[in-house]
């Protein structure tokens, strides 16, 4: 079957290229968008069906005219396969949108994340490029796209993106740390393997070691067959350079060895003269290293007593550390908005809510987290028995959430306002509210109890 939709596909193709000559737009369009339905993984139909797309046009950017009301049914149709997990539908709808703006910097997104889904790794770079050509300063879009240059190795061009990031927001803290992540990778991926002229004598040494078993720590006897030796190899030539340090630290932390990496930064601050950004990696280590002890104590067990408060203990350990260095850190960044947000969600663990709220409050200014931070903002006021406030916050809540991509945030902000319109003696509000959860989730804590109960049932 594949096979032969790959004959179709390339007989399509080659009618489309025809009419491209002819520059007959939309028999071109009809033949490309064949193409991708027979072979939706080819990159190449996709790009060229997005070129006859944009010709149609005139390349006037904007796409066909009415644009709004003509994509309220692709867009519909997005939101539907969203919710329900259906990625392929997601996709066909992506490309009917797209037939009318190829230029729509959210329709390229919505591609991109459904091509995430079904594995088509190229094409979804490709739908992320063509959307931040559209929308340069989303960071959003930024953010995914990014991340897709360094799952499939492209470092470079990650920390560009990463540092095009950090120049639309100079106090994402979050953003300017994957910088500098993903500029060790780089250098490790690019320069941590001596002896090899060119990337092909890199790969045949990762391919001599893999074929002679030869890969394990401990069993390399020449560069190129383990990264870890490689890095140890051009530490000891420049034991004065920090950047050795910080990639050998880098290594041990993505493979798990917390104590070494610590080690390893810890030189590296040292050798900076007390750089911050590398304090704060030093400060994620120990994070990270304290989570393990807690993932060590969950798998032997919790059959007793002491096992279960011990885990408890280490995860309170871990709150307190967390919020001390969350502090430090608002006070340096005091306009990235992300980590207050995370040091408020901390105060609510430890029921700080007064000093949650001004934390949620401001965090709020982020349109990607504000409806998380307002209803945070409901339980921390219903804590504090402000419940007219409470009330305000889920309300304004209510229409910045997305059904289909914040799922539990839907049902637990309507489940409060439906209590709260219960405490208020407001019955037809609690029984709207109480409606909205069961209609998405008809087992959620005890909505269908107290629906009941309000009905007289």
């Amino acid at each position: 079957m594949a096979a032969d939709n790959k004959k179709l596909a390339a007989d399509c193709f080659r009618r489309g290229t025809e009419a491209m000559q002819k520059q007959n737009w939309d028999y071109a369009i009809q033949m490309f968008s064949q193409c991708v339905r027979l072979v939706p993984e080819n990159l190449l139909f996709r790009q060229t069906l997005r070129g006859a797309e944009r010709k149609k046009y005139g390349d006037n950017k904007t796409g066909a005219k009415m644009t709004g009301m003509k994509l309220m049914g692709p867009r519909g149709r997005i939101k539907k396969g969203q919710m329900k997990k259906e990625w392929n539908l997601v996709d066909l709808a992506c490309e009917e949108g797209l037939a009318i703006n190829p230029w729509d910097a959210q329709l390229n997104g919505d591609l991109g994340a459904a091509c995430v889904h079904l594995e088509f790794k190229e094409i979804a770079v490709y739908a992320y490029e063509c959307a931040v050509e559209n929308d340069s300063n989303n960071k959003t879009l930024l953010e995914h796209l990014a991340e897709l240059y360094e799952e499939r190795g492209d470092f470079k061009i990650a920390v560009t993106v990463w540092e095009r990031i950090c120049r639309i927001d100079p106090d994402d803290g979050s953003a300017r740390m994957r910088a500098n992540q993903a500029a060790t990778r780089q250098v490790i991926d690019r320069g941590g393997y001596e002896g090899a002229e060119d990337t092909k004598g890199v790969m045949a040494a990762h391919e001599v070691a893999k074929r002679l078993n030869i890969s394990k720590p401990g069993a390399a006897d020449g560069p190129g067959q383990s990264e870890e030796a490689d890095l140890q190899r051009a530490l000891r030539k420049e034991p004065d350079n920090k950047d050795h340090y910080l990639r050998l630290g880098d290594f041990y932390k993505r493979n798990g060895k917390f104590d070494e990496a610590s080690q390893m930064l810890e030189k590296a601050v040292e050798l900076s003269g007390g750089d911050m950004n590398i304090r704060e990696q030093v400060e994620d280590v120990a994070l990270d290293r304290m989570r393990k002890n807690i993932d060590i104590a969950k798998s032997r067990g919790v059959d007793s007593e002491e096992a279960a408060e011990q885990i408890k203990d280490l995860k309170k350990e871990l709150l307190l550390r967390e919020m001390e260095m969350l502090r430090g850190r608002v006070e340096r960044y005091p306009g990235d908005l992300r980590i207050k947000f995370r040091l408020a969600e901390c105060f609510m663990s430890e029921a700080k809510f007064a000093e949650a709220i001004p934390l949620f409050q401001q965090a709020s200014r982020d349109s990607r987290i504000e409806p998380k931070c307002l209803a945070f903002l409901g339980r921390c006021f219903i804590q504090e028995k402000k419940y007219a406030l409470a009330k305000r916050q889920f309300q304004k809540a209510v229409p910045k959430i997305d059904v289909h991509e914040q799922e539990d945030l839907f049902l637990e902000v309507h489940y409060w306002l439906g209590r709260l319109s219960e405490s208020a003696s407001d019955s037809e509000g609690a029984e709207e509210h109480y409606g909205e959860v069961l209609a998405v989730q008809y087992e959620y804590r005890d909505t269908l109890k107290r629906l009941e109960k309000l009905q007289g049932g």
